[in-house]
């Protein structure tokens, strides 16, 4: 929310890619942050105060994928390419539903399913799975499990487990603090990306001290050495 107000905070890092939840519109931020000059901007959203957005400062070609599939609505596959290197990479955003197979993982799980064809290629998925093995029994089938497994058949993998050599459940660095209470961390933000996309990886997680002011989602820091 109000990314115009923390823009000053990731600059620094100047990201190639930067993938936002729960941002503003594209024409609100661009006029609020003249100097982001992004090379290419989507956003995709019901409330011009909350949608999800990707931008890229490289000059990458990015397009949506012929494919996406609105029911899977902030689940958003597109077509990426870095140095010749053709990518799916999906933006995710895994939303409440009033039908509880639809919602959370449920909706990541499904759109997995529909996507199975472009999964068969190198491909990135990253963002908020709002979703962790804790509660695989809540959700069966298409629960936390469910998606990592499948995933890792097609060799798609965890770039936070792979780095730090750890199995789901075993994280250390919370990506989420409920009511931004500092006591009450989760791990539910991830990137996977394909096993050939992960050499020399590195990803860091942001720290609460760090970030906690500017939301309760810490960032994601991948850098795949494309």
């Amino acid at each position: 929310m109000a990314f115009r107000k923390k823009y000053e905070h990731i600059k620094t890092f100047k990201p190639d890619l930067l993938i936002l939840q729960e941002c503003e519109y594209q024409e609100k931020i661009l006029a609020s942050v003249p100097d982001l000059d992004p090379d290419q901007f989507f956003w995709h959203g019901d409330n011009k105060h909350k949608g999800i957005a990707l931008m890229s400062f490289q000059n990458y070609k990015l397009s949506l994928n012929a494919r996406y599939n609105p029911e899977f609505k902030y689940i958003i596959p597109y077509q990426c390419t870095i140095s010749d290197q053709p990518i799916n990479l999906f933006v995710i955003w895994a939303m409440p539903h009033r039908i509880k197979s639809k919602s959370y993982v449920g909706q990541i799980w499904n759109a997995i399913q529909y996507y199975e064809e472009l999964l068969a290629h190198d491909s990135i998925l990253i963002g908020d799975f709002n979703s962790h093995v804790m509660w695989d029994k809540e959700r069966r089938p298409g629960n936390h499990s469910g998606v990592v497994n499948f995933l890792k058949e097609r060799h798609i993998l965890s770039a936070y487990h792979t780095v730090n050599d750890i199995k789901a459940g075993d994280e250390i660095d919370p990506t989420f603090y409920m009511y931004k209470n500092e006591i009450k961390p989760y791990h539910m933000d991830y990137c996977f990306a394909s096993k050939s996309l992960l050499n020399n990886c590195q990803m860091t997680i942001g720290a609460f001290k760090d970030w906690i002011s500017l939301s309760d989602h810490m960032p994601l820091f991948v850098d795949l050495h494309l």
